[in-house]
């Protein structure tokens, strides 16, 4: 049939599957019949002519529940693939899919990867148009799984389209799709249609009709018919109820049998026949034929294609549903129970929905269900059925939690704040009420909570911790204890914090209370927290949560070395598992710990990383904190221009919430743009801000981490005296605690500015041990260069301006490579300019790629680290040679070589 009225549509979706090499997608949305499949047929005719193959899946409402059950629809006619998959992948793949009884939970993001994999091995022999129609009854795991593989097909050959009712949602609104509206028929394009279906309608029928459909097309061809015979279809009633108004009335028209045999078939979450069949031969006590469908057939709602039932619109399954009884719907959920006896995940589905009032067992069933690993997709739903069943508040409360807390893991907010709000109905005990009140700070560690919230939290883990749980008490002060670093509670709310954690039945060396007493008291417990790093860094990189705790614990300490150490373990751990939620928070933890070492070469693509992931995991205040980080390495690397517009934009993250860190780094970055472009006074301003209890941007610890540049400014302000007062407040602190990076920069600061014995001082910071600090390292050699040639020792000023140039270069600080140019160049030693390292040449992501090619690493092991498919990465690897100057991998070590930390990101 002729598509009316959609002449634009039509060119657009004909340039997705005609375009060469211009591969996107395109998200069709409207109300339910306004054309959306009858576009999508159009667009499959046109990609078979071109040359596509297609594959399609569908969203089924029937089938919600069902984890994976869209994708493994999709990739079914790719099965024959699976084994070329690499190992972690087709575990996570076949565990999804329901081919493997593996224990392990399958990450979402190992199922995306390697369905990313598969359809670009499939798209390399022949390109791809992927269909997927109604998107927003799609099974959230499926419909999380196509939204990742959106965002990374943008160097594949392969085009998307899907479809979404107006007013649903779906995670693939953020995977880049172009939208594409579809609004009524105009006037010409809509009787032009109903002419072409219905050419015997009497004038006044036809003008009623068109009144009635309003320019929806499936209202067009199915009302010609209900308006005769049903008598009271009006306008008065929305469009989507008079269509399912007609469908209904259709079906009632059916034969008694034929109805019950309908009937299964809306209800059935899968299109079988034979479990149509089967279930209704049991709800009707005796063996039916296919037959008993025909009526059905012939009153067009719905189609039998070899083994399959299939309704001709979704409308007429909805209606057909929302027609029947709440016994007759409860009959039928029983009936199609018992034939679904050898599929026990399905049976559950069914036996639930035909119970009536509690019902422990069929509860306990979804509950297991939700913890199968396949399912983890659906476990949000199976648990809050089952906590509808649950026979007690204790039990409901437990589920309703528990589905809240994986809908927190997951990024769901809506869902997790509607489950919260569910259990807070019920009588909650005390664990239940200190579990709801810290969950849904999850999403964002309490940034839009009242700081007030930090000492509430201390008491309910108090009070959990004596009812007997100690682990729940943890886990509700490591919330707590993480919104310290965010906001600042204040010195008594620290304190109760504390004497919650030293009451907890574990031992010191728990790597949880080490980072529990980083952030709640750095300094106060700083060098008890160093003495629990050391003797922990033995461990690092067999269990990634215990990595990401101890890195967190050693920025705050200021141990910077070693946070990146043990952040690099626990990334490498996060991404081979899939986990990207607590991915993001390694690398920014990473990210921002090797800038500040110097290191930007590394940390550049770690940033770019965690900024992308921030954002793909709806962490936006991580997100903040990695761009501020790019921010930093821009000023670092004398791009200001970049380094402004990223601290702008991390500023308003920053600024939206009172976001300390990200803020902190921003007045960092400005100040060394500051410093970078001689604004000294500017720069001195910017960095004291960081001091100063009343500013968003005050951070009572990072401050102390950032002596080093507040003293350069200071120095060449002349704010002498500004800045011994701001030394004076930090000597306490200094005395408190070890912290690597306070006495690095107290030093630093007491050398520049001695009035006698500057020598000495610049002697013992350089005796140091900065082994692990190239950046600290190189200011010190810079600052005695130039003092020693203030003094007109000019000779061996020299030694440290050269060294000090060579750091700088090494380290790629261009700013501070060209003050020591100028002045190795005033004490009479020419110094060649600086050359454009190779990694400056590239992107952050360019970056990764090539670092990784560098080590040796196949496409493949790429694409698996960076959540990429081989072949993007081939394209990648492509573009970095000609900017490069070379012509193959092999010259890439050369060009970057690696350090041992790279070897093993």
């Amino acid at each position: 049939m002729p598509i009316f009225g959609r002449d634009t549509e039509l060119k657009d979706l004909g340039s997705l599957v005609d375009g060469p090499g211009d591969w996107s997608g395109i998200l069709i949305e409207g109300e339910p019949g306004i054309g959306k499949s009858a576009l999508v047929e159009e667009a499959v005719a046109a990609a078979a002519v071109a040359g596509l193959r297609v594959l399609r899946t569908a969203g089924v409402e029937a089938e919600h529940n069902l984890a994976y059950a869209g994708l493994q629809r999709l990739l079914y006619p790719l099965r024959r693939g699976f084994d070329a998959l690499p190992p972690r992948q087709l575990d996570a793949l076949a565990t999804a899919s329901g081919l493997s009884d593996s224990a392990d939970d399958p990450s979402p993001y190992l199922v995306g990867l390697a369905a990313l994999t598969l359809l670009a091995d499939a798209a390399a022999d022949r390109p791809l148009l992927i269909v997927a129609e109604d998107v927003h009854w799609l099974d959230t795991a499926s419909a999380e799984a196509l939204a990742f593989l959106v965002r990374r097909i943008d160097t594949e050959p392969v085009a998307v389209i899907a479809t979404l009712r107006d007013g649903s949602t779906t995670p693939l609104r953020d995977g880049g799709l172009s939208p594409m509206r579809l609004e009524p028929l105009c006037d010409d394009a809509a009787a032009a249609l109903l002419d072409s279906v219905a050419q015997d309608l009497s004038a006044p029928v036809r003008r009623r009709v068109l009144a009635e459909a309003q320019g929806n097309p499936l209202a067009l061809i199915e009302l010609p018919t209900a308006v005769a015979d049903v008598a009271d279809l009006t306008s008065a009633m929305p469009l989507t109820g008079r269509l399912e108004r007609a469908f209904s009335a259709r079906a009632a028209a059916l034969p008694a049998l034929s109805r019950s045999a309908l009937l299964v078939a809306a209800l059935n979450d899968g299109d079988s026949l034979a479990e149509t069949l089967s279930a209704t031969g049991i709800l009707l006590g005796a063996a039916v034929e296919p037959e008993i469908l025909t009526p059905a057939v012939q009153a067009r709602l719905i189609d039998i294609d070899a083994d399959a039932v299939a309704f001709r619109h979704a409308l007429m399954r909805s209606a057909l549903a929302a027609s029947a009884t709440d016994e007759e719907r409860r009959r039928t959920h029983l009936a199609l129970a018992e034939a679904l006896d050898a599929l026990p995940d399905r049976r559950v589905w069914h036996r639930a929905a035909g119970v009536v009032g509690a019902d422990e067992q069929v509860a306990a069933e979804l509950e297991d269900v939700a913890e199968r690993p396949r399912h983890r997709g659906g476990a949000v739903a199976a648990l809050e059925r089952a906590a509808a069943l649950s026979d007690s508040p204790d039990r409901r409360a437990d589920r309703l939690l528990r589905a809240a807390e994986l809908a927190v893991d997951s990024g769901r907010r809506a869902t997790a704040e509607r489950l919260v709000d569910t259990a807070r109905a019920l009588a909650l005990t005390p664990r239940h009420e200190a579990t709801a009140n810290w969950l849904l700070s999850g999403f964002d560690d309490g940034m839009r909570e009242s700081p007030s919230r930090i000492g509430e939290l201390a008491a309910q883990a108090a009070s959990v911790a004596a009812d007997g749980y100690p682990d729940a008490a943890m886990r509700i002060l490591w919330g707590a204890a993480m919104r310290c670093f965010w906001v600042e509670p204040g010195p008594d709310t620290r304190r109760a914090l504390l004497a919650v954690a030293d009451a907890l039945p574990f031992p010191d060396s728990d790597p949880r209370l080490v980072a529990v007493a980083a952030y709640v008291a750095p300094f106060e417990r700083g060098e008890r927290v160093l003495g629990r790093l050391r003797e922990l860094a033995a461990g690092t990189g067999q269990d990634p949560e215990v990595d990401r705790f101890l890195g967190s614990a050693a920025l705050q300490v200021g141990a910077f070395d070693l946070a990146a150490h043990f952040s690099a373990a626990a990334a490498r751990g996060f991404r081979a598992s899939g986990r990207l939620g607590l991915l993001t928070r390694a690398l920014a933890v990473q990210a921002w710990c090797l800038t500040r070492v110097g290191d930007l070469a590394a940390a550049a693509p770690v940033a770019a990383e965690a900024a992308a992931f921030g954002r793909e995991t709806g962490q936006p205040f991580m997100r903040g904190l990695a761009t501020a980080v790019e921010a930093e390495i821009a000023a670092l690397r004398g791009d200001y221009e970049q380094a402004a517009a990223l601290t702008a934009e991390a500023e308003r993250t920053g600024l939206a919430a009172g976001a300390r860190p990200v803020l902190a780094t921003v007045q960092l970055t400005r100040g060394l743009i500051a410093l970078g472009e001689g604004r000294f006074d500017d720069a001195f301003t910017d960095l004291s801000r960081l001091h100063d209890p009343h500013d968003p941007a005050h951070s009572p610890f990072l401050r102390a981490y950032f002596v080093a540049e507040l003293a350069e400014a200071a120095v060449r302000a002349g704010r002498s005296e500004a800045m011994g007062e701001l030394l004076d407040g930090l000597e306490s602190a200094a005395t408190a605690t070890p912290s690597p990076a306070l006495h690095l920069g107290m030093r630093y600061a007491h050398a520049v500015f001695a009035t006698d014995a500057a020598e000495e001082r610049f002697s013992a910071a350089l005796a140091a041990d900065l082994l692990g600090w190239p950046a600290e390292r190189g200011r010190l050699h810079l600052a005695f260069g130039e003092w020693l040639r203030r003094q007109r020792r000019i000779v061996e000023s020299r030694t440290h301006l050269r060294t000090a140039r060579e750091i700088f270069d090494a380290l790629g600080f261009a700013a501070w490579s060209e003050r020591a140019r100028v002045e190795l160049r005033s004490a009479g030693e020419s110094s060649p300019d600086r050359s454009t390292d190779a990694r400056e040449r590239l992107t952050p992501h360019e970056l990764s790629i090539a670092r990784l090619a560098a080590q040796g690493l196949t496409n493949r092991e790429i694409g698996q680290r960076l959540y990429l498919s081989h072949r993007t990465v081939s394209t990648h690897l492509h573009r970095i040679f000609p900017k490069l100057g070379i012509s193959s991998r092999g010259d890439l070590a050369a060009l970057l070589p690696t350090s041992d930390d790279d070897a093993t990101r």
